[in-house]
């Protein structure tokens, strides 16, 4: 997995947690870290949240490296 996914996968995990405090407790966690939904900050943090997501989008539909090399392994 290289860096980028990393990234894009720990801030959809961020993204899910505080979606999951906002469903259960009405809790914003970035709102409340950065100083409301309208602050500069919170809305870059959003924003990059929204594209790591859709980055991730590209994650699920790539095949895993280890799918591959049983696929491999069979074929020869």
């Amino acid at each position: 997995m290289s860096g980028l996914q990393r990234t894009a996968l720990a801030l959809t995990i961020i993204g899910a947690i505080n979606w999951g405090l906002i469903g259960f407790f009405q809790f914003d966690l970035v709102a409340a870290v950065f100083g409301g939904q309208d602050s500069a900050l919170s809305r870059i943090v959003y924003g990059l949240v929204g594209l790591a997501g859709l980055y991730s989008l590209t994650l699920l539909f790539k095949p895993s490296e280890e799918y591959e090399r049983e696929t491999r392994t069979e074929i020869t």
